[in-house]
């Protein structure tokens, strides 16, 4: 028993010696607490109204530290200001922040604490400090809703088109004051409906070829420029901006045409086109005719039907070139008549391509040699080396005439080797002109005596002349 006693004895010593040895040689710092807040998360809407927080506490129980503020950062832990006390915390209008989160900090530190400013970021404080944990405080844009409906295409064709399936989810919007804004594809603003009822009222067939956009703008306080010829891109305020809904205004479309280009030559013969096709795949519009016209788009005619066009007989028309278009319109459209031109119709229409019917004269060729000069003597002269370029020749029967120099005819060698085989010394003193001539069934005139440019009439043409000069002999 002395010995237990004893034993407990130097024991309590011991504990005395070490609690003894302990405070005299303690200089660990005495950790700092910052406590803990309260309240939040807080969602404010950023509408031009102030948001303060009001039931943010802050749990000082376990505080400790010789210095204190309250801190607010951004999400970043950027420093946005320093509010002394609870008292000004509770007074910030986070709504002037903008859009964005906020941490409130509670903050104990002690002296020579650096980089509490503003703009600096609290990872960076150097000293003896300590932070609490932090509330939130998200600053939420206005929201303008989701609209659903479309994309819709109209074809601008006089009959009013309207939207109707269009709708507003409105389940997180907010602001104070909401109407809808149509714009066109450059945000320009066509007009203001107040109302989802107004904008289903809007005859989208009057604005023309285009596309719109219709919006939700929800907007608290003033808002600028939110009128007609303004640009959204220019609204200035507390406003948001929902989705867009895309309305296509689309043209008439006449549909394609193929076929051609058609070449025929005037010679009296009927030509028709044959192999002329249309494509109305996407052809619109309630009324469609063809029209044909001179290259100048001067209107010659207007066939209603595919059948009429290919009955057209174009040798009629003389040479020249003419242009052959599909027509489709709705309502009324002026100005559709022979003898007017496509460039001044008006009304609702379209025009279709246009396939080209080229009417080309005759072409007797060209013929090379000579000029030839003879003197008359007796002595047979004949021309030679003469020589027709052929590769533009058309027509169903071709000759030569040989023509004194003021084109009556003296001659009709069937061919060339019957040029060639006249002699121009039997023709005395004089000048001689040798031509080519093409023409089809039913001329007249061309015989010895007439006249080869004046006196002949039906389908014809004449080459260039060759000089065959007979001299007298001195």
């Amino acid at each position: 028993m002395s010995n237990l006693k004893s034993f407990l004895s130097l024991l309590g010593l011991g504990i005395i010696l070490v609690s003894c040895n302990k405070g005299e040689t303690d200089d660990t710092p005495v950790e700092l607490n910052a406590g803990t807040l309260s309240g939040g998360p807080y969602t404010f809407v950023v509408d031009g109204i102030p948001d303060m927080v009001s039931t943010i506490t802050l749990d000082a129980s376990s505080l400790l530290g010789s210095n204190r503020t309250y801190v607010i950062t951004d999400d970043s832990n950027n420093i946005l200001g320093i509010p002394p006390t609870l008292e000004a915390v509770m007074g910030v209008d986070f709504d002037e922040a903008g859009v964005g989160t906020c941490y409130i900090y509670h903050l104990v530190y002690e002296d020579g604490l650096a980089g509490l400013e503003a703009g600096a970021n609290l990872d960076n404080l150097e000293g003896r400090f300590d932070l609490s944990n932090f509330v939130v405080v998200v600053r939420n844009g206005l929201n303008a809703g989701t609209l659903s409906g479309g994309p819709y295409t109209f074809i601008v064709d006089g009959t009013p088109d309207m939207v109707s399936t269009i709708a507003l989810d409105d389940t997180e919007l907010t602001g104070d004051m909401q109407t809808y804004v149509i714009t066109d594809d450059s945000n320009n603003i066509l007009g203001v409906p107040p109302t989802l009822e107004a904008v289903k009222g809007v005859d989208f067939d009057q604005a023309g070829v285009g596309t719109c956009y219709i919006y939700h703008l929800t907007y608290s306080g003033e808002i600028s420029g939110l009128e007609g010829g303004q640009n959204v891109n220019d609204l200035s305020g507390n406003f948001a901006l929902s989705n867009f809904v895309v309305v296509n205004r689309i043209g008439l479309n006449a549909g394609t045409l193929s076929g051609g280009p058609y070449n025929f030559v005037v010679d009296g013969i009927p030509d028709m086109v044959s192999t002329i096709a249309l494509d109305n795949s996407e052809l619109t519009g309630d009324v469609q005719t063809y029209v044909i016209t001179d290259d100048a788009k001067n209107i010659l005619g207007i066939p209603p039907t595919l059948d009429a066009v290919m009955g057209v007989d174009f040798d009629e028309a003389g040479v020249g070139s003419c242009y052959i278009f599909h027509l489709t319109y709705s309502g009324e459209v002026n100005g559709l008549e022979g003898g007017q031109n496509l460039a001044d119709l008006s009304g609702n229409f379209a025009l279709s391509n246009f396939v080209v019917v080229n009417r080309n004269p005759l072409h007797a060729g060209k013929i090379s040699g000579g000029p030839f000069t003879f003197k008359v003597d007796g002595t047979p002269d004949m021309v030679s080396g003469i020589a027709l370029d052929d590769s533009k020749l058309n027509g169903s029967i071709q000759r030569w005439v040989i023509t004194d120099d003021k084109n009556n005819i003296l001659g009709l060698p069937p061919t060339l080797e019957a040029v060639e085989g006249v002699d121009f010394d039997e023709a005395g003193v004089g000048v001689c002109l040798i031509w080519h001539i093409t023409y089809e069934e039913g001329l007249q005139g061309l015989e010895q005596g007439n006249n080869l440019l004046s006196g002949l009439e039906g389908y014809y043409a004449v080459s260039n002349s060759i000089r065959v000069t007979r001299n007298a002999v001195h």
